[in-house]
């Protein structure tokens, strides 16, 4: 593959001017000392993870969003849902900024290993050298699953990936090349596979924003649900829950959750007290003050499609639709972000808006292993997906009963009827998923890996867009100054 010149943005994508880029690059990126000793090292390492925010993308380009007919149109929101491709940097919500966000991480976690690496990779340093190398592993993934196609057996090897890039970079321009997904995978699970076993909890103050093994085992799962190697998704789950412990991890919907009013909700949903968030990261981003106002979000028709109780196996809502406030579809949202607001000085009246975003939880790590065990397709494999659904209806359905409300595989196959035991196994937990993360972006992800066709119509009708399974508008566009300096742009 041809080798291109790129302008990667991963170690001084906030400044301008090239001569500014040289001297920042010229020095360490911490500028408050050498890297010298394990505790430096190990502070740098709160930088190796995303600090943008992928949720506006992802969540506005899916069968989430629906038009509900205002005049506002933010860019972020309106350009993903009609699958523009969008040019701002400088936003936190943008697909450019993620991408520099994510490069920004991958900077941050190669400088701590060549930093271990020069300190001679000692057993003081293994527990920074496991956190940054699934640090790295995570910013790729999720570069690879935005800006290129998904992981699929028969095209990875040719389809282009993502620059993987192991090496601090210490000049502005470099050669580098997008390899294919193919082999962006096989680098992350490279770097998954040998720093999950270094990692050690006890090294974090704040666990919850670090790589803990909880965290990267949950991470482990999604990546081998990408990858379709079952039987991984299901051990790593398995290592973190094992049994029916997954139970207690959960979010209490039903109970705890169901009684919270606004304020209560929004507090304690990203909240790091919360056991069913393993991984968080504050992201910066407009998304807790706008995502109820956007034009395009949680409107009418989405409400009555996603969470009207006869529109799931079970026949009962989940508890997640009676917390939907607003009054009407014009700001229709759960409360689940709640601002940060940092100001640029004491006395100033402007800053910068972030949000608590939660990377990998329980609940996706049940859903992960219950689908794996559902395409395992075995008689005792389908037993473990039922019995991981019910575990999760216990903490959904407002008076659960063990008896009533016991899910079984018939409610699966009498719902969707015409599809076999295996597919509407994984359609009831796509369902549930659907409504667990609205406003997260998730869905997105399960769009693109299973290649699950949307369409987004404008309430006036004049706008109709269909995304079948293989519409290139599929894949996110990579940042326009990474294609002006040579890298291949995704094709349109």
């Amino acid at each position: 593959m041809k080798r291109n010149k790129i302008f990667i943005y991963i170690a001084c994508s906030a400044l301008i001017l090239s001569s500014g880029c040289k001297k920042f690059l010229e020095h360490q990126p911490d500028d408050r000392s050498e890297l010298d000793d394990p505790v430096k090292v190990a502070e740098l390492l709160a930088n190796a993870y995303p600090h943008g925010n992928y949720i506006t993308m992802a969540e506005s380009m899916s069968d989430n969003a629906g038009d509900k007919g205002t005049t506002r149109r933010s860019l972020p929101n309106s350009l993903a849902w009609n699958y523009e491709d969008q040019v701002d940097a400088t936003s936190g919500d943008t697909p450019p900024f993620y991408w520099n966000s994510c490069y920004k991480a991958i900077a941050a976690a190669n400088y701590a290993l060549e930093a271990i690496d020069k300190a001679g990779n000692t057993s003081q340093y293994a527990a920074s050298r496991g956190e940054a190398l699934v640090a790295r592993a995570y910013a790729h993934f999720m570069l690879v699953t935005f800006f290129a196609k998904a992981y699929d057996p028969a095209t990875a090897a040719s389809d282009p990936g993502v620059t993987y890039v192991t090496l601090p970079q210490k000049v502005v321009e470099g050669d580098y090349n997008r390899g294919t997904v193919a082999s962006v995978y096989d680098n992350i699970k490279k770097d998954l596979e040998e720093g999950l076993p270094l990692i050690n909890n006890n090294s974090y103050r704040v666990p919850k924003y670090h790589f803990t093994t909880q965290a990267a085992h949950a991470f482990a799962t999604r990546f081998y649900l990408f990858k379709r190697d079952y039987q991984k998704v299901i051990d790593h789950a398995n290592a973190l829950f094992p049994g029916d412990t997954v139970s207690d991890q959960l979010r209490p919907w039903n109970t705890n959750y169901y009684k919270l009013g606004y304020y209560e909700l929004q507090a304690i949903y990203t909240n790091s007290t919360e056991p069913a968030n393993l991984l968080l990261q504050e992201a910066e981003s407009v998304w807790g003050r706008s995502y109820g106002g956007y034009n395009y979000g949680l409107s009418s028709a989405v409400r009555a499609t996603v969470f009207n109780a006869a529109n799931n196996p079970t026949g009962k809502a989940l508890a997640m639709s009676t917390q939907v406030y607003g009054g009407t579809e014009i700001v229709y949202n759960i409360p689940k972000f709640r601002e940060h607001f940092v100001k640029q000085s004491i006395s100033a009246n402007f800053g910068d808006a972030y949000n608590m975003v939660p990377l990998l939880t329980s609940e996706e790590v049940l859903f992960n292993r219950a689908e794996a065990n559902a395409m395992l397709n075995t008689t005792d494999s389908r037993a473990k997906t039922i019995a991981d659904l019910d575990i999760y209806l216990s903490k959904r359905i407002v008076g659960y009963s063990a008896t009533s409300d016991k899910f079984t595989e018939s409610k699966a196959t009498d719902f969707f009827s015409t599809l076999t035991v295996k597919d509407a196994l994984v359609a009831t937990i796509l369902n549930f998923k659907r409504q667990e993360y609205m406003h997260e972006g998730l869905r997105w992800l399960d769009i693109v890996r299973l290649k699950i066709p949307i369409e987004h119509n404008s309430l006036d009708g004049k706008i109709k867009i269909s995304l079948g399974a293989n519409d290139l508008r599929r894949v996110v566009q990579i940042p326009q100054d990474a294609v002006a300096a040579g890298l291949a742009a995704n094709p349109r």
